[in-house]
């Protein structure tokens, strides 16, 4: 008997853990879910390194050793974070060594408070890697107006990069614009195009619990048989996109020079509305060559009772048109809804990255007065 996470494997989908801290590394806890739930990556954001460096004393060491050189709080959390990055990378190499560097990834991402500047993104998508050190670490860029430009740049520079904060399909159809004219600046740069990686992240849970909210506000009985359909349809039209986009002749010509199709990653897959199957933005988004990244207690669910019944998404894509078309005629603009989100992510990652710095700050200083 094949567990569901197995089986979600063998339809194609790549199992990431949405987490990562000192304490998962050093207990083997990350290690067993590789062995056991088919975990062949790992993602980190802001809020991650927030709740990991400021829940329990995994980090006091490390911060005590820091602040007696004098390290201030920009530098210890650079430190810290790159380490554990660095040290997952490490646990993963086998699995990026087996599949040709596809999976086996550990993604960390530049500091929120860049995501308007595109120069000082590109500097710290550099320092980041560099730091690192390590053949299988994805750099995460968002997808905002100025990300674009810095993620061709990064590209360009060899350097494998995780797209993220991507909500609407007009977006994402620039970001693929971005990877490819990355690509093409690589190989004018006299990059080897096979040792570049690159995802997509698509988040799928926020785009439901916002238009479901609107919804709710309509009221009529056609407005609640629409809920918690957005989000899956949304990212339904997004692999659309992928198919359309990497079945081009600009592609082709990337492809013969060794390049590899940046892959759409499913991102924000838990869920948040009781009502809903704990499983939905897992087993109704399984297609080749996607990714799903999930926080651990999704992960448990689809391990625990997901019913994985193959490719979900292939085939969906006019059923998937009607719902935000539905959406429209309801007066929901769909234009609205992911302004709207790409905002609120972006806020919620510069207010989760200012309070760590805060924390590390006042540990900082009672490390210094207690040595």
């Amino acid at each position: 008997m094949t567990t569901p996470t197995q089986q979600l494997s063998d339809a194609g989908v790549s199992i990431w853990l949405d987490d990562l801290s000192r304490g998962r590394l050093s207990s083997g806890g990350l290690q067993k879910l590789i062995d056991q739930k088919n975990v062949v990556g790992v993602t980190t954001n802001p809020s991650i390194f927030q709740a990991a460096i400021t829940s329990g004393t995994d980090y006091d060491a490390a911060i005590a050793w820091l602040a007696a050189r004098g390290a201030g709080v920009e530098e210890t959390i650079f430190e810290i974070t790159t380490t554990d990055v660095a040290d997952a990378c490490d646990l993963f190499a086998p699995i990026a060594a087996a599949t040709n560097g596809v999976d086996g990834r550990v993604s960390i991402e530049v500091d929120p408070r860049l995501a308007w500047d595109t120069v000082g993104t590109i500097a710290e998508a550099k320092q980041l890697f560099k730091k690192v050190d390590k053949d299988n670490v994805l750099i995460k860029i968002p997808a905002t107006l100025e990300g674009l430009e810095a993620i061709t740049s990064v590209l360009a520079e060899g350097i494998s990069v995780n797209v993220t904060l991507i909500f609407s399909l007009e977006r994402y159809r620039a970001v693929i614009n971005a990877f490819q004219a990355g690509l093409e600046q690589a190989k004018e740069n006299g990059h080897d195009l096979s040792k570049i990686h690159s995802v997509a992240s698509f988040f799928v849970s926020r785009v439901d619990t916002e238009i479901d909210k609107r919804l709710d506000a309509i009221g009529t009985d056609e407005a609640r048989a629409l809920k918690g359909k957005a989000g899956v349809a949304n990212a339904r039209l997004a692999y659309q996109v992928y198919e359309e986009l990497f079945a081009t002749e600009r592609w082709e010509v990337l492809a013969q020079a060794g390049a590899r199709r940046q892959r759409p990653l499913w991102a924000s897959t838990g869920v948040k509305d009781p009502a809903y199957p704990d499983t939905l933005y897992v087993t109704e988004l399984a297609a080749a060559d996607v990714v799903n990244t999930m926080p651990e207690k999704t992960l448990d669910a689809t391990f625990d009772h997901g019913v994985v019944t193959g490719d979900t998404i292939t085939g969906t894509y006019e059923e998937a048109q009607e719902v935000l078309n539905a959406l429209e005629r309801l007066g929901v603009s769909y234009n609205d809804v992911v302004t709207l989100l790409e905002s609120e992510g972006l806020d919620k990652f510069v207010a989760s990255w200012k309070e760590l710095l805060a924390d590390v700050e006042g540990a900082l200083s009672t490390a210094r007065k207690a040595s």
